[in-house]
């Protein structure tokens, strides 16, 4: 049988790491796991580049493996690496809630929120920190809003606290994800386009036919409309690429072409504007938000609040959605 070491030399072993690590080079390592650049991790970290590199040299010389390996341009974790960043991940979270339970028997509501949201959910999610800042005044938020695919890589290095998305990548990564609100998908038109005087609902082919715009590859609501498209055997007459929803709006007012867009990417001008929303054949397209997180991640106490505010709000949000389209209540 093997011999497994005694406790006294675990806890030697411990004690090595414990007087040795400081927090500052876990804080290094993280900035160089997430850039994977010295250069780069030094300017986040505003520090000069040889300080990072001596840092992580003593860091390897404590774990006694290398962290990284060079391959091309980039640096990569090794297995031990890999090790050490989710054992750092930990640790931080688990100092991160540390704080928060102090200040919360200090009775001041404290703690940070990272939040990564797909382009579509930057018109919902500003409002649900607000209301849940309003509640919590002492928490501090960022917030990334990137394409869907960029979103995931984000998941896989595990860079936030919680993510909103409008389909779970399940093929991608392993997730929780919990649905919290409708976000339905429309056609959108300029306002007096000529498929507005065609019968109700209008067909998905005369749809097919008219100039279209689309959103860059690895978006989401890309992905869904192209989908529904090609199981009816239709091929939309894609005229231009736009990189965000705010420029697929202007060029539609301007007459540019058509396109298909969250319902809430109307919210500040509402459907009475330049953009109509146009009843047509298999639409709207119901589709929900989710708050989404790695399945081997352990939620931050701050994080789990947000989660449960934001779950709470999903009547209030479906009734402002009916308010801004009252059509939408025919589907619901």
């Amino acid at each position: 049988m093997e011999n497994l070491p005694s406790r006294g030399a675990q806890s030697r072993s411990l004690s090595t790491l414990l007087r040795q690590i400081t927090f500052r080079q876990l804080q290094v390592f993280l900035a160089v796991s997430h850039h994977r650049s010295f250069t780069k991790a030094a300017d986040a970290l505003f520090l000069a580049q040889p300080t990072v590199s001596l840092q992580m040299k003593k860091l390897g010389e404590i774990v006694g493996l290398p962290l990284f390996e060079q391959i091309g341009k980039e640096i990569r974790l090794t297995d031990a690496g890999q090790d050490l960043y989710t054992a750092c991940r930990e640790i931080f979270a688990i100092v991160e809630n540390l704080e928060t339970q102090i200040a919360d028997r200090k009775g001041i509501r404290r703690g940070r929120l990272r939040l990564g949201v797909v382009t579509t959910a930057k018109y919902i999610a500003p409002e649900l920190l607000a209301a849940f800042g309003q509640q919590f005044p002492g928490i501090q938020f960022s917030m990334t809003v990137s394409n869907r695919d960029e979103i995931i890589r984000r998941i896989q290095d595990s860079e936030d606290d919680l993510y909103v998305m409008g389909q779970v990548p399940t093929d991608e990564v392993a997730v929780e994800a919990t649905p919290f609100a409708w976000n339905p998908l429309t056609v959108m038109v300029p306002r007096g386009h000529p498929l507005t005087r065609l019968g109700r609902p209008v067909p998905l082919a005369a749809i097919a036919e008219a100039p279209f715009l689309v959103r860059e590859p690895g978006s989401g609501t890309r992905h869904a409309y192209l989908r529904l498209f090609a199981e009816k055997d239709l091929r939309p007459n894609i005229t231009m690429e736009l990189s965000s929803n705010e420029a697929i709006k202007h060029a539609i007012a301007s007459g540019l072409g058509i396109s298909i867009l969250s319902i809430h990417s109307l919210a500040l001008e509402g459907t009475e504007g330049p953009v109509e929303v146009l009843d047509a054949e298999g639409f709207p397209i119901l589709r929900k938000w989710y708050l989404v997180y790695p399945r081997d991640r352990v939620l931050s106490l701050t994080a789990q609040k947000f989660m449960e505010f934001t779950i709470a709000q999903e009547q209030f949000i479906t009734d402002r959605l009916v308010k801004l389209w009252p059509g939408l209540a025919d589907h619901l």
